[in-house]
C-alpha cells in the first residue's frame, strides 16, 4: 500500500476527479472519506463526468445507491452514500458486490461498512475546507501501476 497526499483547491477538484475517474476499471472500489462538506460528492461527480455522464449527478444520500450504466457512462458505476446506514446488516440488502462484475463502486462514508470491505479498495480521504483541501490516498497494489496523480 502506497500513501499519496496532495493539497488542492476546489478549482482543481474536477481535474483530480477526472484523472481518477479515467483510471477506473471494472472491479474497482473507490472509498471517499471525509467530514460533511469535505468534497466527497464533488470528487465523485467529477469521476462520473470523466466516464461520460452529462449533467450533474445527484447526491445519492437519500437513494443510497445511484447506478449509472451505458450509454450514460462508458463503465457501469454505482455511486453509493452510506451516511444513512445505521447497521452493517443493511449493507447486505444493497448487493454492492454485484456491481463489481462489470463495473465499479464509488462509496461515500465507507466508515459505515464496519468490518466489511474490499482489500484492494482505493481509499481517498479529504480533509480541510475551502481552498485548503488535502487529499490523502491509500493506493493499493491493484492501483499502483495506473495511479494517475503525481
Amino acid at each position: 500500500m502506497t500513501i499519496f497526499s496532495m493539497q488542492y483547491d476546489l478549482a482543481e477538484a474536477e481535474r483530480i476527479g477526472a484523472a481518477l475517474g479515467t483510471a477506473l476499471i471494472a472491479g474497482d472500489v473507490a472509498l471517499l472519506s471525509g467530514d460533511l462538506g469535505a468534497g466527497k460528492t464533488t470528487l465523485a461527480r467529477a469521476m462520473l463526468k470523466a466516464r461520460g455522464l452529462a449533467g450533474e449527478a445527484p447526491s445519492p444520500t437519500f437513494a443510497i445507491v445511484q447506478p449509472y450504466a451505458p450509454p450514460e457512462v462508458d463503465l457501469p458505476i454505482a455511486h453509493v452514500d452510506l451516511y444513512r446506514i445505521e447497521d452493517e446488516g443493511e449493507l447486505i440488502e444493497l448487493g454492492l458486490d454485484d456491481y463489481l462484475y462489470d463495473g465499479a463502486l464509488l462509496i461515500e462514508w465507507p466508515e459505515r461498512l464496519g468490518g466489511e470491505g474490499w482489500p484492494d479498495a482505493l481509499l481517498l480521504t479529504i480533509t480541510g475546507e475551502g481552498d485548503a483541501r488535502v487529499l490523502t490516498a491509500s493506493v493499493p497494489p491493484a492501483w499502483e501501476a495506473r495511479w494517475p496523480l503525481q
